[in-house]
C-alpha cells in the first residue's frame, strides 16, 4: 500500500524571504481598498437587504420582501431592458470601432503618436465634463450635431427630450472613450510576430486571409478581456443617464444603476437599493461566467 507524502515546502533563502515579505506588504493597501470598498459592501448588501430601514429609525427586518417584490415592480423590467439596450449598442461598436482604430493606427507613419492621442485624449477627461459637453452637442436648438444636419437639409431630432432617440444618443456618446479600446488593440496588434505575416504573405494569403488566420488568432485574449470589461461598464452605466437626462423621458433612459441610486436616495428605500444592487451584481456576476465559458471556444493563447 502506497502512502502519500505531503510535500513540505522548500526552505527559503534569506533574500526569497525579504522578497516574499516586501510582496505581502505592497499589497496590503490593495487588499485593505478591497475589504473595504467592494468585498465588504457586497457583503453588507446582502443584510441590508432583508431589513426594511427608514432612516432615521431603526431597521426593521423583513426576510426575503425585497427580493419577492422584485418580480412585481414593473421598473425593473424597464430598466433592465433599458440596461440590455445600452449594452447591445455600446459593446460591439467600440469593440469593433477600437479594433478598425488600431488596425488604421498601428502603421509608423510619421506623425501617428499624434492621432494614437489624439484618439486617446477623451478617456482622460471627466466623464461629468465629457457628459456635459455631450449634452451642448444634442441640444436640439443650437447644438452642434443638429447644425450639422441642418446644414445638408435634415432637420436633427429632440434627442435627449425624445423618448425614442434618447437612448441611442446616449449609446453614440458612449463612443467618447474607445480610446481605452484601441490602445488594447495597438498593444495587442503589435505583439503579432512580423514572420507569421511574411510567411503567410509568401505563401499567397491576402490581406484579408492574413488578418482572419494570422492576426486575428492572437488578439483574441485582448477581444476577451474587452468584452468582459465593456459589458461590466455597460451594466454599470450610470453618468451620462443622470446628468443629461434623469432616466426620463418616459423612463426611457432608466438604467439600473440608476434606479438603485434613487431607491437609496431619493426614496430611501435602503434595502430595496440593496435587493436591486445584488440583482445587477448577480447578472453582472452571470454574464461573466458565460464569457467565461465560451471563451474555450474561439480564444487562443499562444503556448496554451
Amino acid at each position: 500500500m502506497w502512502l502519500r507524502h505531503k510535500k513540505k515546502r522548500p526552505s527559503l533563502s534569506p533574500l526569497a524571504r525579504r522578497r516574499e515579505r516586501w510582496f505581502y506588504l505592497l499589497i496590503a493597501p490593495w487588499l485593505v481598498g478591497l475589504v473595504l470598498f467592494q468585498a465588504g459592501p457586497i457583503v453588507a448588501a446582502f443584510g441590508l437587504a432583508l431589513v426594511e430601514w427608514p432612516l432615521p429609525q431603526p431597521p426593521t427586518f423583513v426576510g426575503l420582501a425585497h427580493f419577492t417584490a422584485l418580480a412585481g415592480d414593473g421598473l425593473v423590467r424597464r430598466t433592465l431592458w433599458n440596461t440590455a439596450y445600452y449594452a447591445l449598442g455600446t459593446v460591439p461598436t467600440g469593440v469593433l470601432l477600437g479594433l478598425g482604430l488600431a488596425l488604421v493606427l498601428k502603421r509608423p507613419l510619421r506623425g501617428i503618436t499624434f492621432f494614437r492621442a489624439a484618439v486617446f485624449l477623451p478617456v482622460i477627461v471627466s466623464g461629468v465634463a465629457m457628459t456635459l459637453l455631450w449634452g451642448w452637442l444634442f441640444n436640439p436648438r443650437y447644438g452642434l450635431i443638429n447644425g450639422l444636419l441642418a446644414a445638408v437639409g435634415v432637420r436633427g431630432p429632440a434627442w435627449l427630450q425624445d423618448a425614442q432617440w434618447a437612448m441611442p444618443a446616449l449609446i453614440l456618446m458612449s463612443l467618447w472613450s474607445v480610446g481605452t479600446n484601441m490602445l488594447v488593440y495597438l498593444a495587442a496588434l503589435q505583439g503579432v510576430p512580423r514572420e507569421l505575416q511574411e510567411a503567410a504573405a509568401l505563401d499567397g494569403a491576402g490581406r484579408w486571409a492574413r488578418f482572419r488566420h494570422v492576426t486575428w488568432p492572437l488578439i483574441t485574449p485582448a477581444t476577451f478581456y474587452l468584452l468582459v470589461a465593456n459589458v461590466i461598464g455597460a451594466f454599470q452605466v450610470f453618468t451620462p443617464s443622470y446628468i443629461l437626462t434623469r432616466g426620463g423621458p418616459d423612463n426611457a433612459t432608466l438604467t439600473l444603476p440608476l434606479y438603485i441610486y434613487f431607491n437609496a436616495f431619493s426614496y430611501g428605500n435602503l434595502g430595496y437599493a440593496a435587493a436591486l444592487s445584488l440583482l445587477l451584481f448577480g447578472i453582472i456576476l452571470g454574464l461573466t461566467l458565460l464569457q467565461f465559458r465560451l471563451a474555450r471556444r474561439w480564444v487562443f493563447y499562444r503556448g496554451a
